[in-house]
């Protein structure tokens, strides 16, 4: 089936008779359009059409199978508007700013409007095995350019010096990097979104490093932390210990498991240590045409696991003051259990 067929299927199910994608990757993932922040998708029960301006029509034409209609707003709500009196159509809440859904107000005045969240984001959730492909090319080459820049990972490195080296690599190779890279050393490991500053690495200090390269417009991610020298007692018992809720969670990955089950394993070994409190974060998140998207791998998630799916594993704990510890793989549920996609070797400390 394909994901249009899917999209329609969840539509009459959501009592839809149309939809109006405006999410850039939503956009894609019905479209193949890949400039989605610069294009919209309507689709109904009979057809779809994209909409896009005059920059992208050999782009849309070579791109998506869908029918275009080539012009800019207000006249793209216009070409919509006859096929849609009477009918239910969904926009998308949690992107449609409040101007955007007051033009469709004003130029649909015969259709019902309503608010839907995650109908196509939850269709992306199991990939296909063309974007596995696209997820499982663009960790290959992060788990590259991570085997490269880990020997410059030493005393009186700079932060900011690690993650020039990781985007410039990426840079070279076709791709760019899939977020805000993550270099936190010593103390400031204790920020799980400690972006690169200037701050000098010294011996002793453990280097979390978050990183994930973006080809083909598909993500991956993945997180090391590495030890400059040798980390005092103290941190390095924090190490094995997320390292022991990181691998235990990996192990359990397959088919039918609840996403909050894994949140708890990793969880109660972590309290098991006594960093219950220090683990700040959900377990893990999905991965695709965004790098946090669809399943949730958090303690309140009712999602569970379906082959195809591509996860993210990262249990961390964070002492204030005195540093941190990540440890994140990307992991593939397949259908008799999973297939860890990013290979780059762990620490023993």
């Amino acid at each position: 089936m394909t994901q249009l067929q899917e999209l329609r299927h969840a539509m009459a199910r959501a009592g839809l008779d149309a939809v109006w994608i405006s999410d850039p990757a939503n956009v894609r993932a019905v479209s193949g359009f890949s400039s989605g922040k610069d294009g919209k998708v309507l689709v109904t029960q009979g057809g779809a059409t994209l909409y896009t301006d005059a920059r992208y029509t050999v782009q849309a034409a070579e791109e998506s199978p869908l029918d275009a209609f080539i012009a800019r707003p207000p006249a793209t709500l216009e070409h919509a508007a006859p096929g849609l009196a009477g009918l239910r159509v969904g926009f998308e809440a949690d992107h449609l700013t409040v101007a955007a859904l007051e033009d469709l107000r004003e130029h649909w005045p015969q259709a019902a409007l309503v608010a839907v969240q995650g109908l196509v984001q939850s269709l992306r959730a199991v990939k296909s095995s063309a974007e596995v492909q696209a997820i499982r090319d663009a960790q290959a080459l992060a788990d590259q350019v991570f085997a490269e820049v880990r020997p410059l990972i030493v005393a009186g490195a700079r932060e900011l010096d690690i993650a020039s080296e990781i985007e410039l690599r990426l840079r070279r190779a076709g791709a760019q990097s899939a977020f805000d890279l993550i270099v936190a050393s010593g103390p400031r490991g204790a920020m799980p979104h400690g972006v690169a500053s200037d701050r000098v690495i010294q011996d002793g200090d453990l280097v979390t490093v978050d990183m994930g390269a973006q080809l083909r417009g598909y993500h991956s991610d993945m997180t090391r932390t590495v030890a400059v020298g040798t980390p005092g007692a103290e941190m390095a018992r924090v190490y094995r210990a997320v390292l022991e809720a990181e691998e235990a969670a990996v192990r359990a990955v397959k088919p039918g498991v609840r996403t909050a089950e894994l949140d708890r394993l990793a969880r109660d070994i972590l309290t098991g240590h006594g960093l219950g409190e220090a683990f700040a974060h959900s377990l893990g998140h999905g991965v695709g045409l965004e790098v946090h998207e669809a399943p949730s791998l958090r303690g309140t998630s009712d999602d569970v696991l379906q082959p195809g799916m591509i996860i993210t594993i990262e249990p961390g704990a964070y002492l204030p003051g005195v540093g941190g510890v990540r440890i994140e793989d990307l992991v593939l549920v397949t259908e008799d259990g999973h297939e860890v996609l990013s290979v780059s070797p762990k620490e023993v400390l």
